[in-house]
Parts: C-alpha cells; sequence; structure tokens
C-alpha cells in the first residue's frame, strides 16, 4: 500500500558546492528509483538555528513523494549513514 510522504533533508556545505550537490544526487536517485516523486522543495543554503557537527550553515531540500510503507525508513537509514547528510527526517503526510 503506498501513502504520501515527505523527506526533509539538511545537507553539509563544508566540503563546497560540488560535494554537496554529489551527496544531494545520491538520495534525489534513491528516492527517485523507490518513489514517484511529487514536488521537490529546494531551499538552499541557509543558515542553521544550532550548529551540528561545528557547522553553522546547512542546505535544505524537502521531497514530497508517494511511496510503499517499507520505504520511508530505508531513506532514513541510509541516509542517516551517508557522509554529507547532516539531518534526515521523513514524515507521512
Amino acid at each position: 500500500m503506498t501513502a504520501k510522504y515527505e523527506a526533509a533533508l539538511v545537507y553539509s556545505v563544508a566540503g563546497g558546492e560540488e560535494a554537496t550537490n554529489a551527496v544531494k544526487s545520491k538520495i534525489d536517485e534513491l528516492i527517485a528509483k523507490h518513489a514517484t516523486v511529487e514536488n521537490v522543495d529546494d531551499w538552499g543554503k541557509r543558515r542553521l538555528a544550532y550548529p551540528i557537527n561545528d557547522e553553522t550553515e546547512g542546505y535544505y531540500v524537502f521531497t514530497l513523494f508517494t511511496a510503499e510503507a517499507d520505504f520511508p525508513a530505508e531513506l532514513e537509514r541510509v541516509a542517516g549513514i551517508t557522509e554529507g547528510v547532516l539531518r534526515v527526517m521523513v514524515i507521512k503526510k
């Protein structure tokens, strides 16, 4: 059974724009492979509310997608162990 989800991801900008785009592409490909993407809201580089791993800025992306019930947990797992992802949160809409 499918449902709508929203993934909020904050990527590290410490490695530069090229590194950020590489990690972002990896996660975007994972979502596109296992889900139907409905909307991507790319906020870009913003100041963090509090430092994460001594970083004060992050690259924010919000993705609305439809997927099977087991995919959000897998997305959080993969993003959580991926170097360059500061925070990930997936919610059911």
